[in-house]
């Protein structure tokens, strides 16, 4: 026998335990990187951060580079346009719950000005992208040029969602 003594069920429902009902409360700050790029998105711009010895450029900002363990080399605004890498057909929630119509949610590899693709290595940022999910299926989706379609800036509140989606760029 390995890991202890079995228990049966019946034995469950007589071990004490105790239920919270009060509910917990946080506080946590988004921090120096994060606070930069969600104040930009709440002004339509996307922020980055770069290191010049591998040539990684981040979106969302990093402090430190994860690849040379080192601070990052400075700040970086990216287009808001860009080639997406790859995408999937999601029939479920962020929160787990079942969707009545699909999200595709897919790679993107924002443009950084003054630099072709394949010129600086940036492994892409995750989002929905505003594509007809049979696109997907077809693999016309792949090496698309796509767009930020914003939120208008009344509505905007420094989230992500900010972004509404990636859609072609026509």
């Amino acid at each position: 026998m390995v890991g202890g003594t079995p228990i049966k069920e019946s034995e469950v429902k007589n071990y004490p335990y105790e239920e919270w009902t009060r509910p917990f409360q946080y506080n946590v700050t988004a921090g120096t990187a994060y606070s930069r790029f969600l104040e930009g998105l709440k002004n339509g711009k996307i922020y980055g951060t770069y290191c010049n010895r591998c040539g990684h450029v981040f979106v969302p900002p990093k402090m430190y580079c994860p690849y040379c363990f080192r601070p990052v080399d400075g700040w970086i605004e990216v287009k808001d346009e860009g080639v997406v890498v790859t995408a999937v057909i999601s029939y479920i929630s962020a929160t787990r719950e079942p969707l009545k119509e699909p999200r595709v949610v897919g790679v993107i590899k924002l443009s950084v000005p003054g630099k072709e693709f394949g010129e600086h290595r940036f492994p892409g940022i995750m989002h929905y992208l505003c594509v007809d999910p049979e696109d997907v299926k077809s693999m016309k989706v792949f090496g698309m040029r796509v767009r930020a379609r914003w939120k208008p800036a009344d509505k905007r509140t420094g989230s992500i969602l900010d972004i509404e989606c990636f859609e072609p760029v026509r």
